[in-house]
């Protein structure tokens, strides 16, 4: 194998600290809206969010993301079909 042979450059980075300065405030109770349990728990490294299509025939679809932006296009691309009753994006934990 002449030439398979590849090098790799490996220069050297430096990083930069930032500092951020949070001073607490008093929260405010919001009675209309409830918040998600979901956001709540520290132990998630990410959420999944359950794309569901509905086909105009009756049948259904589904597919799980763990990125938001992700399941939203999947979703949009989805109801540009003439085929696609609707797309929905639901979080599932």
């Amino acid at each position: 194998m002449r030439g398979a042979s590849k090098s790799c450059n490996i220069s050297a980075t430096t990083y930069h600290r930032q500092e951020i300065i949070v001073t607490k405030t008093v929260s405010k109770k919001s009675t209309s809206k409830e918040k998600s349990t979901f956001g709540k728990d520290r132990r998630r490294k990410h959420h999944h969010w359950l794309v569901t299509v509905f086909y105009a025939d009756g049948e259904k679809f589904g597919r799980v993301y763990t990125d938001k932006d992700k399941a939203t296009r999947f979703a949009e691309r989805q109801r540009r079909s003439p085929v696609v009753k609707s797309a929905r994006v639901s979080q599932v934990s």
